[in-house]
């Protein structure tokens, strides 16, 4: 399943069938994006097609039901980006969202952060398109921080308890997605599409500069589900190996593959799995697709 190139910039009468057309497109790409993260491999404590990881509860299966579930999700959010709805009204969409996910994969959360990341960056993308301003990752996330920054600063501070990661970041002071959201999701801009772009222009495939992305963005980031599963010593280990994957030139080197199995290896060992960088993956992948030419 390939990622559909870039958006082309359309002017239209608001509310009318070039506007649905893209908030469809938008959606498509999104779970398609989502998708993408889903079937790479080597792929370090994550599911894939390939293994099921560092977990026991949930396979690839679980995660094609809950992008089935979350499919007219990213529409309806790109749609209240492009009316310059309120936080309010978007969180409200998550949080329904949320509820169709967990129905369909009977009470795991697959996508709980993607549908926060990527949901807020589908209605930083509608209201790009609404305001007829180029499609370009820095708009997007000048957009996203100008129209939704307040109240997702708010957000950040009024977690209340009720997930794995809510609770790892008050233990071990960890940022995680909300933290990310708040400041407009840095690491997708400045981490992971930068290493994914930096591997495209020297050559590599998408497949490498997608695990080049995931290295960087697991070298990088504060997450939450690590903490949750290994506490600071699991954190530690997971740094410290994306760190050195990415010192050794990443999938640059001419033994990326072996490098990253084993690593994967040590995770599952471990039970360490960086949702987080993955969520994060696949926001990286709808950002390129939405802006790349």
């Amino acid at each position: 399943m390939n990622v559909a190139r870039a958006l082309p910039i359309r002017r239209f009468d608001r509310g009318g069938a070039s506007e649905r057309a893209f908030c469809q497109r938008i959606a498509r790409l999104a779970v398609r994006s989502l998708y993408a993260e889903l079937v790479l491999y080597p792929k370090p404590g994550l599911v894939s097609k390939i293994d099921n990881g560092s977990h026991a509860d949930m396979t690839a299966a679980t995660f094609m039901r809950s992008l089935f579930a979350l499919r007219r999700y990213f529409g309806a959010i790109a749609q209240a980006g492009m009316d310059d709805a309120p936080f309010h009204v978007l969180k409200q969409l998550g949080i329904d969202a949320e509820a169709r996910m967990l129905r369909a994969t009977y009470g795991i959360n697959t996508h709980r952060g993607a549908i926060f990341c990527l949901g807020m960056l589908c209605a930083a993308i509608g209201r790009c398109q609404a305001r007829n301003e180029p499609l370009t990752a820095q708009r997007i996330g000048d957009l996203l921080r100008a129209c939704w920054g307040q109240a997702l600063g708010a957000h950040s501070i009024d977690a209340g308890a009720g997930s794995h990661g809510v609770d790892a970041a008050r233990r071990y002071a960890a940022s995680g997605a909300r933290e990310e959201g708040a400041h407009g999701f840095p690491s997708v801009f400045d981490v992971g599409l930068l290493a994914l772009r930096r591997a495209l222009t020297a050559g590599r495939g998408m497949r490498e500069a997608r695990i080049d992305a995931l290295f960087a963005l697991m070298a990088h980031i504060s997450d939450t589900n690590v903490y949750h599963r290994g506490g600071v010593e699991g954190a530690l280990t997971v740094r410290r190996q994306a760190r050195a994957f990415v010192a050794r030139g990443g999938t640059g080197a001419p033994d990326w593959e072996a490098r990253a199995l084993a690593c994967h290896h040590t995770f599952v060992a471990a039970r360490l799995s960086p949702g987080g960088a993955a969520d994060l993956l696949g926001a990286v992948c709808l950002v390129h697709a939405v802006t790349s030419g």
